[in-house]
């Protein structure tokens, strides 16, 4: 170390700085100390020497947890271009004693739950020192200030030899003290804490090495560094501070989460352009428009040599008219935008996506110490080709095909142990239940939430089970057991079931509420569906539904008569409808249960205490289902559209019949007589009563097809008689009939409908 200089080497970095990172390699080279100092929690020093592992690809973060509460966790993220980690494989490859020096994380982490943990003096401010720094010389712009100071400069403004950077060091240091002379330290006790410990550590190494080591720190700490402090004073600050036991490990980081954007008090706006800066020394303007162009054609544009070079030219014109020594990240966009894009934002706003922050996903080797779950979740995904990625895709799974089922019951798995690794969406190739379809995007969060996990088992199988146990002995709601039953025959399951379903039984048994009961039941229903496409066998659950369904048949009727609103009524409708659909598929699973179903729906379709909402849907549930003759449908309909209704229960009764995406407009269009009666009831309800039900009405036939509402409008124009024959030999045809078969045309097309309704032996159907 130079003798010029007194005691340690302080190099105050901005964190995630490529021009810092270069200055502190160049001052460590220079100056060669005898070991050195990071800042960061100390529990981390024992996985320093993974740094050097080959496996070990940044970015990458330090993780802390609490030991007996993973989900209390912080990161220290470092990047290739983080001048803690240039530091780190300095004195790794050097040979030197590496440590980190800042507040222990079994401090910190104790202290996050307090809610004075962080206070400050009432008129104390956290400012912004490059802020501060890049208005005093006149930029409106932090981060093009630093770009031109530093990051253009090769090593803090002043080239790449080691005693200059040494000097910029000191400059920026002078600067920072400036600031706290003016401005204070903030008046923030955590600040104050972290720097006596830091203090603490600095005389420890003082001990060890002398003056001869060197301490990487945000540039905002080096003048408390400086200070001269007593022992006692810094002893004072750390005395009866709050601890807990902590475990850490290193984990995979992303670009996108060292963005400011992201939440990241550190961050940084563009991690993907300052990776390139600090990757790519020689002409990096060039090649990053290179990269630009690359990005472009792989999405279809059309960009060539000359534009790269077109765009060059403008970004260095661009900054010489400005004043810079090089095109930043403004200029070059800016380049792009009126070369590249054609003046466009939106390929400008992909390669600001992809390039300018970026979706790097680090690696972190297989010696790095990890909770079990954890190895047995990373030996799943090497064994199903299930790769951990930042950038998010999407994943197709045929459920026939034994690797894509097995990569589905572990995403389920996962989500049902809180970590949301894949989300389900809609297919859009299919909608057989064989079919799944995951948009999958892992965060580095993840880790913490597989660590959190890490108490339920130590496998991701024995995890989900014990926690679907867990669940199901503290659900609170019927509808909250029905469906975690189904996300355990998604997941596969089969130990936790019996638990989940004596829970949902003994709730079931124990719920009085129609309606919590009627909503529960369609997720039982469609979770048998899984036992064939799985294979889980779904039998109990079968009986559970069934028992569910017997119990709504007995209580439906007396809950729809019992005076219900407008809204509950409509509530209800849409739960009748869900117990309509399920009945369909447990009808196998109970002796009798679509009959006595056909039933309840007959008793709700002539009860006059009903709703008009209710008995309307009865109605057409029982007529969809061939339950219900077509005289008697019409006889209900005159009953509850007659005078002695009131319009807005008739007004209910049309919207149940013949409203939703149930196709009651496709009905009417055929069937005049009901058409009929719906028209006359309409031109006689008092004009009062008419501007109330209108809105009603309104919705019911608003929601039909754009065809659907033109035909019915043709036929109510003319005037359909009471009956579909008359009404189809009187008055002008609507648009798309006639009124007369035309033997010619129904020829032309007679041999077309036999080749549809063909067997496949050729044979057309009878």
């Amino acid at each position: 170390m130079s003798t010029a200089r007194q005691g340690p080497l302080l190099l105050g970095v901005r964190h995630h700085g490529p021009g810092s990172a270069r200055a502190v390699r160049a001052a460590l080279d220079a100056a060669r100390p005898a070991a050195v100092l990071i800042e960061g929690p100390p529990e981390g020093d024992a996985l320093l020497d993974l740094a050097a592992d080959p496996g070990m690809r940044p970015p990458v973060a330090l993780l802390a947890h609490a030991a007996d509460d993973p989900g209390r966790a912080a990161f220290w993220p470092l990047a290739d271009f983080s001048p803690e980690w240039v530091a780190i494989r300095w004195a790794q490859e050097a040979g030197v004693p590496v440590r980190f020096m800042d507040l222990p994380a079994a401090h910190s982490l104790a202290a996050a739950g307090e809610p004075d943990a962080d206070r400050a003096e009432p008129d104390a401010v956290r400012l912004d020192p490059l802020a501060v720094l890049a208005e005093t010389a006149g930029y409106d712009d932090p981060e093009r200030w630093w770009e031109d100071v530093v990051e253009h400069r090769g090593t803090g403004g002043a080239g790449d030899a080691g005693e200059e950077a040494l000097g910029a060091f000191e400059a920026l240091g002078e600067a920072m003290a400036a600031l706290r002379e003016t401005y204070g330290d903030g008046g923030h006790r955590r600040d104050l804490v972290r720097e006596a410990y830091m203090r603490q550590r600095m005389r420890a190494a003082r001990r060890e090495f002398g003056d001869g080591y060197a301490v990487v720190c945000g540039a905002w700490h080096v003048p408390a560094l400086r200070a001269k402090t007593t022992v006692a004073a810094d002893r004072a600050l750390l005395t009866g501070l709050a601890k807990v036991k902590v475990e850490t490990t290193w984990v995979p980081w992303t670009h996108r989460r060292l963005a400011r954007a992201g939440g990241y008090g550190a961050g940084i706006t563009s991690p993907g352009w300052y990776a390139h800066l600090f990757s790519a020394r020689d002409r990096p303007v060039e090649r990053w428009l290179t990269k630009v162009a690359g990005l472009l054609r792989e999405e279809d544009r059309q960009v060539s040599s000359a534009h790269v070079i077109e765009a060059v030219r403008l970004a260095e014109t661009l900054a010489a008219m400005r004043g810079r020594p090089l095109p930043g990240l403004t200029e070059t966009l800016e380049a792009v935008r009126a070369v590249m894009c054609d003046g466009s934002d939106v390929p400008l706003a992909l390669i600001e996506d992809r390039l300018v922050v970026g979706d790097v996903l680090g690696e972190v080797p297989d010696a790095a110490p990890v909770v079990p779950l954890q190895r047995d979740l990373t030996r799943q995904q090497r064994s199903l080709r299930l790769k951990a990625e930042a950038q998010e895709r999407e994943l197709e799974l045929d459920l026939r095909k034994d690797t894509d089922a097995a990569k589905s019951l572990l995403l389920h798995r996962l989500q049902l142990l809180g970590i949301g690794w894949g989300t389900p969406t809609t297919s859009r190739s299919s909608t057989g239940t064989f079919r799944e379809t995951w948009r999958l995007r892992w965060e580095p969060e993840l880790s913490v939430r597989v660590a959190e996990a890490g108490i339920w088992g130590t496998t991701v199988l024995a995890a989900a089970t014990a926690r679907a146990e867990a669940d199901a002995a503290g659900a609170e709601e019927l509808g909250e057991i029905t469906a975690l039953a189904e996300r355990c025959l998604l997941a596969g399951l089969s130990e936790a079931l019996p638990a989940v379903l004596r829970a949902l039984a003994d709730r079931a048994a124990l719920d009085t509420d129609v309606a919590r009961l009627a909503k529960a039941l369609p997720a039982l229903a469609r979770s048998l569906r899984y036992g064939d496409v799985r294979g889980t066998d779904a039998t109990a659950l079968g009986a559970v539904a069934a028992g569910l369904a017997e119990r709504i048949c007995v209580a439906l009727p007396p809950a729809c008569a019992a005076g219900l609103d407008a809204d509950a009524a409509a509530e209800l409708r849409g739960h009748i409808d869900g117990v309509h659909t399920a009945v369909g598929l447990l009808a196998d699973a109970g002796d009798g249960l679509r009959e006595r179903w056909s039933a309840v729906l007959r008793t709700l379709a002539g009860r006059d205490t009903v709703p008009g909402a209710i008995r309307g849907r009865a109605a057409r549930l029982l007529l969809d289902d061939g339950r219900l003759e077509a005289e008697e449908t019409a006889r209900l309909m005159g009953l509850a559209l007659s005078p002695a209704a009131s319009p807005a229960d008739a007004a209910g009764w049309i919207e149940g019949f013949a409203g939703g995406s149930s196709g009651g407009g496709t009905l009417l269009v055929h069937d005049d007589r009901l058409l009929g009666l719906i028209d006359s009831w309409l031109v006689g309800v008092p004009e009062r009563a008419f501007t109330d039900v209108l809105p009603l009405l309104r919705r019911t036939f608003g929601a039909y097809e754009a065809g659907v509402k033109r035909t019915l409008g043709e036929l109510v124009r003319r005037g359909p008689a009471a009956s579909a024959g008359a009404a189809r030999t009187t008055g002008p045809a609507p648009e798309g009939f006639a009124p007369d078969l035309d033997p010619v045309r129904a020829d032309a097309v007679t041999e077309l409908v036999r080749m549809l309704l063909a067997s496949p032996d050729g044979v057309a159907a009878a």
